[in-house]
């Protein structure tokens, strides 16, 4: 065993990775990263201690969340960057360290029980810590996300939280994360608008072309401008398809569709598309055969690729390399299909005719919700999605986030009475969307999330959506069905009181799980 990490998904044999990541990351790069999280733990020890002496570190704050997304699945695999990410933590470790005037004092339990609720803490950490990094870039942040992150990280650093003291905090990450998502909403509304309803072509226009993956939605904004009037064409791909429904983004014509699906079928898709690609924050894969043309940004790196540089105060990043691979470049020869798909369903297009799909509940003529939504990934077994969607019966009404509405949203699912079938609620951050669409129909019809006709199939892949579980166990959201596979750190008791305590439950066949579901 030369490495150990099991917090994706597709970990080796559902068990852990231990000579090299599925995800393509090397052992060295697996210890990289092991450094930087023991760092950002050893800083969210010393800043918390400063913090109950009422000083605050807003760099060490802020640079927390660099080190943390840095270690998410498929953000950052050069070593060289890691390296300097990893002397950078333990240097703001050792200042805090002087400062603070405290000696840190590990001693880790080795109860499997109470491995496993740390291991939880910190992938929700994680994943809480990429959404509160995505709002910093757009000028929001919160002093309440980071005095939490201090307090869990001193936790972890210190290694000696009981087992009811880690669910509490598992449970409290879960309503940092809400806290952070609902930031991002609120900077993405601000900046963009609010998304309305929009048809994405999905074929590609005769062209010079480039391709942008990720969610960085100020990126994406960077290069519209940088582009436009000069004859290049911009296409989404995987999380950055929810763009199109932005007025402030579709308003560029040369925004002019999404290219491919989700961010495993990317070596394929790159490897076609005749221009240069734009990775920005995670997702990424080895771009074998196609790194000449592929250009990195922000948190997500691989050895060898070009990276784009950060963008300096009040300025744009500086795209250039990028529009001059596409200057050069063949681009398509021919235009494609003029087939479209729909997005833009966010929390403020659906409350706007909210009245017409109660009285639609009502009436009978919806008889049920489902969110059926998530990470896709590689691993067998995520057909079921697609499966599931096609076989949801016509009166119910599906709603979905994140990549993997990708197995099934190009299928035409129909409308009930103008009301389409499909609502495409946007990337996985709009969680906060689709928490808000629930809470609000509860509102409506007197009940609770629990006693709505909804319910919610999620497929998980890495650590942002381990942070929306907790936030949905955190506002008592019972009944979840997760899938394709559980998650191999946690232990069998502490599932156990998840199953008793929410009555989550793994995903079994579409035929049981919607006859479960609808009797």
């Amino acid at each position: 065993m030369t490495m150990f990490c099991y917090q994706c998904e597709q970990t080796a044999n559902g068990k852990g990775c231990t000579i090299a990541g599925v995800c393509g990351k090397k052992d060295s790069t697996a210890k990289l990263q092991d450094e930087i999280v023991q760092a950002a733990k050893e800083i969210g020890f010393y800043n918390n201690e400063l913090r109950k002496t009422g000083r605050k570190v807003i760099d060490a704050d802020r640079s927390t969340l660099d080190f943390l997304f840095a270690t998410v699945t498929n953000v950052d695999f050069d070593d060289k960057r890691l390296t300097a990410i990893r002397d950078k933590a333990t240097a703001v470790a050792m200042r805090l360290k002087e400062v603070a005037g405290k000696t840190l004092l590990s001693q880790p339990s080795s109860d499997d029980d109470i491995i496993s609720l740390r291991e939880l803490l910190l992938y929700g950490i994680k994943g809480t810590a990429a959404y509160a990094h995505h709002a910093l870039i757009l000028g929001t942040e919160s002093d309440e996300i980071y005095a939490f992150f201090a307090e869990a990280l001193a936790v972890l650093a210190i290694g000696q939280a009981t087992i009811n003291e880690l669910v509490a905090l598992c449970m409290e990450c879960g309503m940092i994360n809400l806290k952070a998502m609902e930031l991002l909403d609120a900077a993405h509304t601000e900046r963009f608008g609010h998304p309305t309803p929009t048809p994405v072509a999905i074929g590609q226009k005769k062209g010079k072309a480039i391709l942008v993956s990720g969610h960085d939605l100020l990126d994406l904004e960077d290069l519209l401008k940088q582009t436009e009037g000069k004859g290049i064409n911009v296409y989404t791909h995987g999380e950055m398809l929810p763009a199109h429904g932005y007025p402030g983004l579709k308003k560029y014509a040369h925004l002019v569709g999404n290219y491919g699906g989700a961010w495993q079928d990317q070596h394929k898709e790159f490897t076609a598309f005749p221009g240069p690609i734009l990775m920005t924050t995670n997702c990424i894969q080895n771009p074998k055969g196609y790194e000449n043309r592929i250009f990195t940004t922000g948190c997500v790196a691989w050895s060898g690729i070009q990276h784009i540089d950060d963008r300096m105060p009040g300025g744009m990043k500086d795209f250039g390399p990028v529009i001059e691979a596409a200057q050069a470049a063949e681009g398509f020869a021919g235009d494609g299909t003029d087939e479209t798909i729909l997005v833009g369903f966010g929390h403020n297009a659906i409350m706007s005719v909210a009245g017409k799909v109660i009285d639609a509940v009502r009436g009978d003529k919806i008889r049920h919700f489902f969110l059926i939504g998530g990470c896709d990934g590689a691993k067998p077994g995520r057909n079921y999605y697609t499966e599931l969607a096609e076989k949801v019966p016509k009166d119910c009404v599906i709603l979905t986030l994140a990549c993997g509405k990708y197995r099934f949203n190009k299928l035409a699912f129909g409308d009930i009475d103008g009301i389409p079938r499909l609502l495409d609620v946007g990337q996985c951050n709009d969680a906060y969307s689709a928490i808000q669409i629930a809470v609000a129909l509860a509102n409506a019809l007197g009940t609770d999330v629990n006693g709505l006709p909804l319910s919610m199939i999620l497929s998980w892949y890495e650590q942002k959506a381990v942070a929306i579980l907790l936030t949905l166990l955190a506002l008592g959201v019972k009944n979840i069905k997760l899938g394709p596979s559980l998650p191999a750190f946690v232990s069998p008791t502490v599932l156990g009181v998840l199953v008793d305590k929410f009555n989550i439950a793994p995903i079994s066949t579409p035929d049981a799980d919607l006859k479960a579901v609808l009797g």
